[in-house]
């Protein structure tokens, strides 16, 4: 069963957008037309990775970052290349996209 998470609209080119996922916070962020999804936990001590709302992105909007630590994550695969969790990964969540909404597989 797919469970509709966000509308397309809800995502701009280079931005993120976070949503409720199986009881537990998510997001998404689009980058060069593809869309990526976690669950939002950091894996150094599973707290929200965002300082504000929808805001998961360094300030070059290349890599995610935790807001507590610093720890920075490949947008594409989720992996932690600096911080404390150095070589963990984000939660992937699998994604469908159906006509202008995004759903979870």
């Amino acid at each position: 069963m797919s469970i509709k998470l966000f509308s397309l609209s809800a995502l701009p080119e280079g931005g993120a957008v976070s949503f409720p996922y199986k009881n537990q916070p998510a997001f998404a962020v689009k980058r060069d037309g593809e869309i990526f999804a976690y669950v939002n936990s950091c894996p150094h001590l599973g707290i929200p990775l965002e300082w504000q709302e929808n805001n998961f992105l360094d300030d070059d909007g290349e890599l995610i970052q935790c807001a507590t630590h610093g720890a920075l994550f490949l947008i594409e695969t989720g992996e932690c290349i600096s911080g404390p969790c150095n070589g963990e990964h984000l939660q992937p969540i699998n994604i469908n996209i159906i006509a202008q909404d995004v759903f979870a597989e």
